[in-house]
């Protein structure tokens, strides 16, 4: 006979004053100053409350939160390797079902919540994630998007934008626009390919009600759900440590980032401008950015105006092959830098 699962049901937030005053990511981390995905991971544990179980990938949130043997969480925290935390989330999902099943556990559910990186999320993790989302297991998986591998030396991810300049794709004279590449679409794989997945959103710290909102719809969602949280990273993007928020929200009023929600098949967009600002205004404040050229900045432009038409459908985009690199070398030029 199916034992009923006491699930929890946590209220929206309508004003600031209305957020919670307890805190289950507390001060001890070692992140630095200006840190965006610390930012998230704060908001993110404060709208999850205390009946919370974190998994955290290998990446800037364990490394910098869980050296010496001391963590910041007011609340249990597993770390899991890059690859696997989607499949860590599905054993503990699985093995508090047999708990309740057994009579073993009288309480609520908790929230089980994966904490990933861009590479732990929809890279080196992707695997784990997809199979997470593919069987329905109820635990909500997000992604902290800092734009690189921030926490092994700022090397290239998937969404680092076009003409980022990384350890992994410096600019020079064969590519001077450093990353020839555009970024994957997190919410859209997830979308795309993931019959048993009901909620996915994008929140950004820029909007902190709107994303613990996020975070709270998603956590009340019975089955797999996601989130794609936009976090700046002073460090990486070279930015000032105190210009993270204001940067976070320029990349929604540019157009580099969207926020939405995606439930049960019907889009809904939140702070979507009515007027969006150009691009360069958004490069210009990073020095990963410096080295583009009028040309550079227009191809991004392009890229994101195609984006903001169409906004939760999959754009295409040149994407150079190995044939194009050949090209390159025998100094032939390919159009990819036009």
């Amino acid at each position: 006979m199916a034992v009923a699962i006491k699930t929890q049901m946590l209220p929206m937030i309508k004003k600031v004053r209305n957020i919670p005053k307890e805190e289950y990511y507390v001060p001890g981390h070692r992140t630095c100053a200006g840190c965006g995905p610390a930012l998230q991971y704060r908001l993110v544990a404060k709208a999850a409350g205390p009946n919370t179980i974190f998994l955290g990938p290998t990446g800037c949130m364990y490394v910098a939160n869980a050296s010496y043997l001391c963590t910041p969480y007011a609340v249990p925290w597993m770390h899991t390797q890059i690859t696997n935390g989607g499949a860590v989330a599905s054993g503990i999902e699985a093995a508090y079902k047999v708990l309740i099943r057994k009579g073993k556990w009288q309480g609520e559910f908790p929230n089980i919540i994966v904490m990933a990186g861009d590479g732990g999320s929809i890279d080196i993790g992707l695997q784990a994630m997809s199979a997470m989302m593919y069987r329905g297991h109820d635990a909500l998986f997000i992604c902290y998007d800092n734009e690189s591998y921030a926490n092994t030396g700022i090397q290239t991810s998937p969404t680092t934008p076009y003409g980022g300049n990384t350890t992994f794709t410096p600019p020079g004279e064969m590519i001077p626009e450093g990353k020839k590449l555009y970024p994957k679409d997190p919410p859209q794989l997830v979308i795309g390919g993931h019959p048993a997945v009901k909620y996915v959103a994008t929140a950004s710290i820029a909007y902190p009600i709107d994303l613990m909102n996020k975070v709270r719809k998603a956590l009340n969602v019975v089955g797999p759900t996601f989130l794609h949280i936009h976090a700046p990273c002073p460090k990486g993007w070279k930015t000032d440590q105190d210009k993270t928020v204001m940067l976070a929200k320029l990349a929604i009023e540019t157009g580099m980032f969207s926020l939405y929600e995606w439930e049960e098949g019907v889009y809904k967009f939140q702070h979507k401008p009515k007027q969006y600002k150009p691009v360069r205004e958004y490069v210009k404040l990073q020095g990963r950015f410096a080295h583009l050229t009028d040309q550079h900045i227009a191809n991004l432009q392009a890229f994101v105006d195609t984006k903001v038409k169409a906004q939760g459908v999959p754009i295409q985009v040149a994407v150079a092959t190995p044939a194009d690199y050949d090209a390159m070398d025998v100094g032939e030029g390919t159009g990819l830098n036009q």
